[in-house]
Order: C-alpha cells, then sequence, then structure tokens
C-alpha cells in the first residue's frame, strides 16, 4: 500500500490560543465534560441536574455559562501582548461572565413565570447590562471587530430606534428594558439561532470531532484516494469525494481545505494539475462539502429552528442541490484532465481498497447508525450522542486506533473549542434578531425589499443573491443567514409566494459563495497557501470551476421539487432536467463535452457552439413558466433545438474546409 504524506500549514500555528496544555486545556476540558453531562441530562429528560436543567431557560443559561467563560481562557485579549496583566484581566472576565450567568440559571424559572424580559427588578437589568457588553467582547475575541462593531450598532438600535430616518425607524426602549430584552427574551440572544445550537448542535459537533479524533479523516480520503486516484484526473476527483464527505462532517469551509488539502492538493500537482487549479479544486470541494448532507455545519440546524420542521427535512433538501454541485465539479475536472492528458496515479502511490475498508468499515457504519436514526427513527437530538457512542465503543475495541488517556482529553479539548466558538457567534448574532424584533423592524424591510422590487420574484431573487453575497464577506455564514433569514425571507416567501425552505436554501448556498469568490475568497486563499500559488489567481480559478454553484440556488428555488417539495415523479423528472442542464452548463464552462470532446475549434466558431450550449443547458434545467413564461415543455424542446444547433455547428468547424469548398 502506497503513503500518501501531507503537506501544508497547521493550522493552529500563530492562532495565538491558549490550547497548548496547562491551566488553560483543562479548563477548557473540564467545561466541556460538564457541557455534556448538562446536555444529555437535558434531551434524555434524565432529570439527575435538574437545578440547573429544569426549565429550557435554565438549560439555555447552563450552557451559556460553561462556554462563555471560556472565551477570555482561550482567547487572550490581544494576540500581540501576552503578559501577567493581560492574563489576569482575562481570568476575571472568565470569572466575571460565570457569575453574571450563573445568576441567570439561578433565576431561570422567576425569569419565565415573572416575564422579567418586559419588568426586570433592577438587579436583574444590571446583570442584563454586564452580559450584554461581555458578550460582545467575547463576540469581537472570537468572530472579529466587524462583525461585533455589527452586532453591537444593531443590539443598542433599540434605544435611538424612534429617532432615527424614515425607512428604518421603528418602536424604541430604554437602555435597561432593551439589556433585559436582549439577555431574558427567547428572541435575542437566547433566540431561534442560540435555540438550535443547544437542542441539537452539541451533539453533532462531538460526532464530527470524534470522526477526525479516531481517523475518520485519514479513512475517508484513503477511501477516496482507493476509489478514483487511477482515473484521469484522480487526485483532483479524490479531493472533489474527500472534501466532500469530511466538510460534511466539519462544517467549516478552512478546517476543510487545511484537513483534506494537505493531501490531495501536492498529489495533484503531481499529477499535473497547475497550483491555482489544484487549490480551486479543494476551495471548491471544501464549499460544497458543508452544504452536504448529513451534517451540513450549524447553519442548517439553524434553519431547521427557522423553518420549525425537523433537520432530517433540511438534510433531505439538501441531496439534490449536493449531487448537481459535485457532478458539475466532477465533470469540469474530467473535461480538464482530458484537454490536458493528465492521467490517474500509479498502483504504488495508492493505499490499497481491501485494507482501507478493513481498518475503517466502522466509519461507514457509525455513518450509516446515525443517517438511519435521523431519517428512520427520527430522534434528531438524541442521534449524534448514540451515534458517536457507537464509533468511539467500536473504535476501542479494534486495534487500529485506539484512544488513550490523552486522546480522551484532545477529544475533549478540539471539542470544547468548536463549541466555544459557536455558542459566543449564534448568541453574539441573535442580539440582531433580538433588535429587529423589538422595534418590528424585520417587517417593514421585507416590506421596503418587496416596494424597491416592484413585486417582481426574479429582482427579488437577484437582490437577495447579492445581499447574502455581501453579507457573506463580511460575516460568518451562519450570521449573514440568519440575518436574511429574519430580513429577507419573508420578502421572497409572503411577498413572491415563493417556498420557505427554497428560499432558504437560497440564501445559505449565496452565502457560501464568498468562500470561492474574490475578492475575498477565504477558502481558496486557504488552498492557495498549500498550493503555492498566488491568492487571487486561485480565487478567479475557484470561481470558474465552481460556476455551476451560481446557478443551482436558481433551479431549486424556481423548482421546490429539486428539494423533495412535491410529489415523487415531479421530483425525479425535474432532476433528470437539472442533471442534463448541469452537464450541458459544466461542458460549456470547461469548453469539453463528455461524447463529443472539445468546444472550441478557432475563435469565432468555437465561441458560438460553446455559448448555445450553455444557454441550451440552462433553458433544459430551469422550470419554464417561472422563467420566461413559456410552458415546461415548450421551454424543454426550445432548449434542446438550441443544442442541437449549438452541436451542428460544432460539426460544421469540424469538417476539412476542401469538402465545405466542393459543396459551395
Amino acid at each position: 500500500m502506497g503513503t500518501l504524506k501531507p503537506q501544508g500549514t497547521d493550522s493552529k500555528a500563530g492562532s495565538g490560543l491558549r490550547t497548548d496544555g496547562g491551566f488553560w486545556s483543562w479548563a477548557l476540558f473540564i467545561a466541556t465534560i460538564l457541557l455534556l453531562l448538562v446536555s444529555l441530562d437535558f434531551i434524555f429528560n434524565t432529570k439527575i441536574f435538574s437545578f440547573v436543567t429544569g426549565v429550557q431557560h435554565q438549560f439555555f443559561y447552563s450552557v451559556l455559562a460553561l462556554m462563555i467563560p471560556m472565551v477570555f481562557i482561550i482567547w487572550p485579549i490581544s494576540k500581540r501582548i501576552s503578559n501577567g496583566l493581560t492574563r489576569g484581566l482575562d481570568i476575571t472576565l472568565a470569572l466575571v461572565s460565570f457569575v453574571v450567568l450563573s445568576y441567570f440559571v439561578v433565576n431561570g424559572e422567576t425569569i419565565i413565570y415573572e416575564g422579567w424580559e418586559y419588568m426586570a427588578p433592577d438587579r436583574a437589568v444590571v446583570m442584563s447590562g454586564l452580559f450584554w457588553v461581555l458578550l460582545l467582547e467575547a463576540l469581537r475575541r472570537v468572530a472579529g471587530l466587524p462583525i461585533t462593531i455589527i452586532a453591537g450598532v444593531a443590539s443598542i438600535y433599540p434605544v435611538f430606534a424612534d429617532v432615527v430616518p424614515g425607512p428604518i425607524q421603528g418602536f424604541s426602549s430604554s437602555a435597561g428594558e432593551t439589556a433585559a430584552f436582549h439577555a431574558m427574551s427567547l428572541e435575542s440572544i437566547i433566540g431561534i439561532p442560540f435555540q438550535s445550537f443547544a437542542n441539537l448542535v452539541i451533539g453533532f459537533m462531538l460526532f464530527g470531532v470524534a470522526l477526525q479524533k479516531t481517523g475518520g479523516g485519514k479513512f475517508f480520503i484513503d477511501l477516496a484516494f482507493a476509489l478514483l486516484g487511477k482515473v484521469r484526473g484522480g487526485p483532483a476527483k479524490v479531493a472533489v469525494l474527500s472534501s466532500g464527505m469530511m466538510g460534511s462532517l466539519s462544517g467549516s469551509v478552512i478546517t476543510n481545505v487545511i484537513t483534506t488539502g494537505a493531501l490531495s492538493i501536492p498529489a495533484m500537482k503531481r499529477s499535473g494539475f497547475s497550483p491555482k487549479y489544484a487549490a480551486g479544486v479543494e476551495a471548491c470541494a471544501s464549499t460544497g462539502g458543508t452544504l452536504m448532507p448529513p451534517v451540513m455545519g450549524a447553519t442548517a440546524f439553524v434553519m431547521a429552528s427557522f423553518l420549525n420542521i425537523p433537520y432530517a427535512t433540511i438534510a433531505l433538501a439538501a441531496v439534490i442541490p449536493s449531487i448537481l454541485y459535485f457532478l458539475g465539479l466532477f465533470l469540469q475536472i474530467d473535461a480538464y484532465a482530458a484537454k490536458n492528458n493528465i492521467k490517474g496515479l500509479s498502483e504504488e502511490e495508492l493505499p490499497s481498497l481491501k485494507a482501507t475498508l478493513k481498518e475503517g468499515w466502522y466509519y461507514i457504519f457509525a455513518f450509516g447508525f446515525l443517517i438511519w436514526m435521523l431519517f428512520f427513527l427520527g430522534r434528531e437530538a438524541q442521534a449524534p450522542f448514540y451515534a458517536t457512542a457507537v464509533l468511539i465503543i467500536i473504535n476501542q475495541i479494534l486495534p487500529y486506533n485506539r484512544w488513550n488517556l490523552k486522546s480522551v482529553v484532545d477529544f475533549f479539548t478540539s471539542s470544547g473549542k468548536v463549541l466555544v466558538e459557536l455558542t459566543t457567534i449564534l448568541a453574539g448574532v441573535g442580539l440582531l434578531v433580538g433588535a429587529l424584533t423589538m422595534t418590528g423592524l424585520s417587517g417593514t424591510i421585507a416590506n421596503d425589499l418587496i416596494y424597491l422590487a416592484g413585486g417582481d420574484a426574479i429582482i427579488l431573487l437577484f437582490m437577495g443573491a447579492l445581499t447574502s453575497f455581501i453579507l457573506g464577506i463580511g460575516m460568518t455564514v451562519t450570521a449573514a443567514y440568519i440575518f436574511l433569514a429574519v430580513a429577507l425571507a419573508p420578502a421572497l416567501v409572503n411577498g413572491a409566494g415563493m417556498d420557505a425552505l427554497a428560499v432558504h436554501m437560497f440564501i445559505l448556498y449565496w452565502g457560501m459563495l464568498s468562500f470561492i469568490t474574490p475578492p475575498v475568497a477565504l477558502g481558496a486563499f486557504a488552498a492557495a497557501s498549500i498550493a503555492g500559488s498566488k491568492p487571487m489567481e486561485t480565487g478567479f480559478s475557484a470561481m470558474k470551476l465552481g460556476s455551476i454553484i451560481y446557478v443551482i440556488p436558481f433551479l431549486f428555488v424556481l423548482n421546490p421539487s429539486l428539494l423533495f417539495q412535491g410529489e415523487l415523479l415531479e421530483t425525479a423528472l425535474s432532476f433528470v432536467q437539472a442533471v442534463i442542464g448541469v452537464v450541458l452548463v459544466s461542458a460549456a464552462i470547461q469548453g469539453w463535452l463528455l461524447g463529443v470532446g472539445t468546444l472550441a475549434k478557432g475563435p469565432l466558431y468555437g465561441a458560438l457552439p460553446r455559448a448555445l450550449v450553455f444557454i441550451s443547458g440552462l433553458m433544459i434545467a430551469l422550470p419554464g413558466t417561472a422563467v420566461a413564461g413559456l410552458s415546461e415543455v415548450q421551454l424543454l424542446m426550445m432548449g434542446f433545438l438550441v443544442l442541437g444547433v449549438g452541436l451542428a455547428l460544432l460539426m460544421f468547424t469540424r469538417v476539412p474546409q476542401s469538402v465545405v469548398r466542393s459543396f459551395t
């Protein structure tokens, strides 16, 4: 069996985080253990810790009390300055935040029964103000200054809502009322985003970390190499498959790039792919991985809570868009490899499929067990905890990747860092939702958007796509999604009459595009650091390669049957149309159609057939009445007619000119 050695950068290098042992790591380890116990008690209703999980509010505040102080322990006040004074300040802030949040845990029942979010005693108002300030500082350390400024300005907006200009004017509240609402209502800090995290996300994040720490990441990469490493353009196809599998579990584009890219990018370069193309492939695959079921990252769980539907429905809806996206990537990679005569890797360089499955079959079993509990038993909250337990037990029985005490500590500290980060971001972004709710501005924004678009659904969609993309540049994807779910989605659902699930998926997809689209393209830039390519060139390479993802959201938002919203036969027919459309669009982008060959023959005749193939793909994939007022059959026939013209023109360019002259 061949060996594949990772190359690239260490994700922790230079991070400045205190997770390298000693007091800081042990504090995080203990906090994560306690969080697991509290979560298990609440989700499985064991009532062992009912004094902190007796009511929903208490459980939410318990999660915050364990995680928010850890921000000040792990993330120093400044990465550039670290001395005894700053460390003392960080510990002080951690203790203060724990005391403040413990106050809310103790008074959880009183908050509910006496309506403190509207009529709070003075002490509770003071504690709410402290919580508000501490959360913003925690958000600054975890997510950075830009998103903190956005959340901070939005959070104080209710105090001045009555004096701002007309379009964004709202109902005002006093500073004390605003603080109390933010801290104690179920519509701000502990609103829908945080509730989805506490009720659903914790278990799935633990499962993802357990899978990586038991060697699951290496297994999926080896499996992908064993299956696809030898085929044309094999290493790039390996990147797509392995990143798709791992990205679904990590939920992070950057983490996925660093994890799988360290193996796949050097292998792609060795087989003949240019550095920028190799990095672009990894960036696109990692971005698509976070949109792939069954896990999909934290945002999908937040979406389930916003829509008040089972998470399994979200995961099922994401299946066809994921297939279309990865199909487009595979086809473009295959076309690029065919045009440039790029072969796969040799047998000696690849791991054995038999040995890989023998050592790692239980990862697939744990994955299948999770899907079974999600889709067939409907045990969404409990499923990841059971799957994690099954995975770890089998891992300890088999001799390959057994954990020792150090491994257990590493698992909990790694899980803790992920959970602390998500807790802070989701609680901090809740301030945005709370401010819009308090002032009544969420409904006003939706009405204003409908007015600006003149009630036209297509214009609203383009406005939504652009807004989602811009916010995806400045915020985390989850934060951008939450803001748009409150402000934009109602305009598309209620004003334009679109399917709610399709609209929310549309927002999620367009928010993700910032990872592969310059000038930001963080996923592409991370891959470029491994490939040794220029970041901006890599960003444009990723944008071209992943351009099918710009089309797919319009396919399913205009045709929700692609999300299993409708009859199964309708979904099947729409899927076939979409597949044909994706094949043609991908071929036009890359200039190579499977079974036909190159679409570019000369400057004039090369561009025209390629453009016609692209247009035909869109016409075949898009629903008729939603786009041009034509029936489905009419648009489909026109699409195939345009395709026929394009291919006929292409064939004409291939006929020898001597033959052409003999007929003229």
